[in-house]
């Protein structure tokens, strides 16, 4: 759960995002718009804007193929590790090994992943992805590459540059 405050007082909440919803959204945004796109109340407001956006649209598209944002995470982490067992997954996605069990069922029985004895280890499974579960994280990596380019084509180098970096130190900073 993320709760903003008013400025300048830290007791009452501005508005909160949980789980996808985010109470009092219209009325953070009205505040932040007072605010030039140039002074960090503005900027805030549209990254509010376009997290709510974004996180909508993976949602929906997700939804279209019976996925949510963790077994999606499930089948990235597959994508880039390979076959591996359910302890790793779950450190990889820092989650416990019994989320990551139920996670998996609903892939398995979806199809998109089995559990394979593990070739060196009998008392470990590995869980890989099924050719329909590859089919389906390369059409999401397509869709992924599209996204990108209708957001970021037609915004001139030097300013996407200049957003990345920008991006990259709050998030730095914030994961202190």
């Amino acid at each position: 759960m993320i709760t903003a405050y008013l400025p300048g007082d830290g007791h009452q909440p501005l508005w909160t995002l949980a789980e996808g919803n985010l109470d009092g959204y219209s009325e953070a945004t009205t505040l932040c718009r007072r605010h030039t796109i140039t002074q960090p109340e503005g900027v805030l407001g549209l990254l509010l804007e376009l997290v709510v956006f974004v996180g909508d649209d993976m949602q929906q598209r997700l939804a279209r193929d019976d996925l949510t944002a963790a077994r999606a995470g499930v089948l990235w982490a597959l994508r880039a590790r390979g076959p591996v067992t359910q302890r790793e997954l779950a450190t990889a996605l820092a989650v416990t090994p019994r989320n990551v069990t139920g996670l998996v069922d609903g892939l398995a029985a979806a199809g998109h992943v089995t559990r394979e004895p593990h070739p060196t280890d009998r008392r470990a499974t590995l869980v890989t992805l099924t050719p329909a579960g590859t089919r389906l994280v390369e059409r999401l990596e397509d869709e992924q590459r599209e996204f990108a380019g209708l957001l970021f084509d037609d915004m001139p180098a030097e300013r996407l540059d200049a957003l990345g970096r920008g991006l990259a130190e709050i998030l730095e900073r914030m994961r202190r």
